[in-house]
């Protein structure tokens, strides 16, 4: 089991909520990252006294310098002190940064033959095929965090290596707008698109939940994860989010793993794997639980996930123009410049209409992410 943990994005909801788990099990904590929160990071290097704080906005670091003069924390900023994490003494890096901004330091730490517990969803959708050669050439483990990669994991350690797999049954909770008609989401406003039915999660990732884009995401993920097609992959609506993921086999028997609807789960389970240890999650109370619900994805009405199948459909750098697209397109409505439905159309229409070649680096994925962007901006 890890004892020392060093996690990017510590701010963030994934970021505290790890910093939970590593209370709750006495772990070091040898650094923290935020992208500007340093009010809440100030608290966080109080409380576990990391050797190495950093923060990507170079005037908020000197800023919380001075707040923690009286401390031993060294503070840095940018991605050159993100680098500097990936280097350190930690035995896992835990990145749970939103954006193509934790793609670098991934593959930064995989060079450094570092174990990686990832919630960055950018770490394999932009860069799937870079990321996964890189951690075979250097034989290090790359640990999901995401409920439902965590869940498909978890399943397949019951499983021989020869796993015999069928398909992968990704659920999803539906959001808030599951069986709305498109009709009815023209005028959803942001403030209802930010009211999750079951999870507490940042602002980008609970707009992502209620256009699909998530899932979309999460389906080219366990393509590259799980080293399967997507066209074996099938996205399930369990609007009780209790079964997190499912596996199927050859014989048509499921492997399903359950749990209450708390990242702490798998977290804790990527931090302790292959050990389980007590969680301070809730059991789930069968007398309550009254039935589970289990329908089909509407990815007519939700653009964002045809989109996605799609992009890996034509593979190369496409999975990186679709996640580029939302990225700005979610930003836009979440500043109120654009609607809800728009962003379903901008990013289907940058992966239907960009043409980008196959990553042979990792600027090759930073120039396609860009193009998908200056596309969306370009035609709002």
């Amino acid at each position: 089991m890890v004892h020392n943990l060093s996690i990017l994005g510590s701010t963030g909801s994934i970021g505290t909520q790890t910093l939970d788990v590593a209370r709750n099990l006495d772990l070091k904590i040898s650094a923290l990252s935020a992208y500007s929160s340093i009010e809440l990071l100030e608290d966080q290097i109080r409380e576990f006294r990391p050797a190495l704080a950093v923060v990507y906005d170079e005037k908020k670091a000197a800023d919380l310098k001075v707040r923690i003069a009286d401390t031993d924390t060294k503070v840095l900023s940018g991605m050159d002190g993100l680098f500097e994490i990936c280097h350190d003494s930690s035995e896992l890096l835990v990145n749970s940064v939103v954006g193509m901004v934790g793609l670098a330091p991934t593959m930064e730490a995989i060079k450094a033959k570092k174990n990686i517990a990832f919630a960055n969803k950018e770490t394999l959708v932009a860069g799937g095929e870079l990321v996964m050669n890189a951690v075979r050439e250097n034989g290090v483990k790359l640990l999901p965090v995401d409920s439902e990669h965590s869940a498909i994991f978890q399943c397949l350690q019951a499983a021989p290596s020869d796993k015999k797999l069928k398909k992968i049954l990704l659920t999803a909770s539906g959001g808030p707008f599951f069986g709305k008609t498109a009709d009815e989401l023209k005028d959803v406003t942001v403030e209802q698109a930010l009211n999750h039915p079951n999870w507490d999660m940042g602002a980008k990732i609970t707009i992502d939940s209620a256009t699909m884009m998530n899932k979309g995401l999460e389906i080219i993920e366990a393509a590259w994860l799980f080293d399967t097609d997507p066209d074996d992959i099938e996205v399930v609506v369990h609007r009780e989010s209790i079964i997190h993921s499912m596996v199927e086999f050859t014989d048509n028997s499921i492997l399903a793993q359950l749990g209450m609807p708390d990242m702490r789960i798998p977290i804790q389970y990527a931090i302790t794997y292959p050990n389980r240890v007590p969680s301070p999650v809730p059991e789930i109370d069968w007398k309550t639980l009254s039935k589970m619900t289990f329908y089909s994805a509407d990815d007519t009405t939700f653009k964002c996930l045809a989109a996605c199948k799609c992009a890996m459909k034509k593979g190369g750098l496409y999975p990186a123009v679709a996640n580029g697209a939302n990225e700005v397109a979610n930003k836009l409505f979440r500043e109120k410049k654009i609607s809800f439905l728009d962003i379903g159309d901008l990013v289907s229409a940058a992966v239907d209409q960009l043409t980008v070649e196959p990553a042979k680096t990792l600027d090759d994925v930073f120039a396609a992410d860009q193009l998908a962007r200056d596309f969306v901006i370009n035609n709002i």
